[in-house]
């Protein structure tokens, strides 16, 4: 039981990834008042919450009922991720937007910061796997809830200490964090199309 906490939260940990969030976070929020930083942090988290627990208690139904295989899931998830990461690499390293009137926050939080930076479709395809209804049982369920709630807490205590850090770094150095980020997102993003497409044709098969 133990062994199988510790693989669910580093599982989770991996596809939500807290600490590559926070140099998107410090990108996109350069330039805002301390106080629209924390509306920002408080709102995407929030939403990714949202977006998360949806594909847990639906997810596995929905694809079912749509009968989308899993792996094309993953594959369509990745080629997001992918063009994600692609803008982190080429974009400007001050985003144009920053200094947006108040209305334009909400956006902000949505996206890239709820979606795909915290609710990765890795993320959402790891929540539906790891609560498969044919392999786990409610209190299984309720025990990787915890888990992946815990990791979205910790995503936001990160994304308040991320101020001080932008005191430290710069702005330069949250542009370098940035591309750097974005180098790992797009392995990561073409490692999970690659496995898709494997398992894809292996079912086929």
């Amino acid at each position: 039981m133990f062994d199988s906490l510790i693989v669910q939260f580093v599982v989770l940990w991996a596809v939500i990834d807290p600490i590559g969030s926070v140099p998107v976070y410090l990108t996109k929020t350069v330039g805002l008042s301390l106080e629209d930083r924390r509306k920002i942090a408080l709102k995407a988290v929030v939403i990714a919450t949202g977006i998360l627990m949806f594909f847990l208690v639906l997810g596995q139904g929905l694809l079912e009922a749509m009968q989308i295989p899993l792996t094309a899931f993953q594959i369509a998830g990745g080629l997001v991720l992918l063009l994600f990461a692609l803008t982190m690499i080429f974009g400007e390293g001050k985003p144009e937007h920053e200094m947006r009137m108040t209305s334009s926050l909400s956006e902000l939080a949505v996206y890239p910061l709820a979606v795909p930076s915290i609710a990765s479709p890795g993320a959402m395809m790891a929540i539906v796997l790891l609560t498969d209804n044919h392999r786990f049982s409610f209190f299984d369920q309720v025990i990787t809830t915890l888990i992946m709630l815990s990791i979205l807490f910790i995503t936001y205590l990160l994304f308040l200490m991320a101020n001080r850090i932008q005191r430290l770094i710069g702005n330069t150095g949250a542009a370098v964090i940035s591309r750097v980020m974005g180098l790992i997102l797009a392995a990561v993003a073409i490692n999970n199309m690659l496995v898709g497409i494997r398992d894809f044709f292996t079912q086929v098969v």
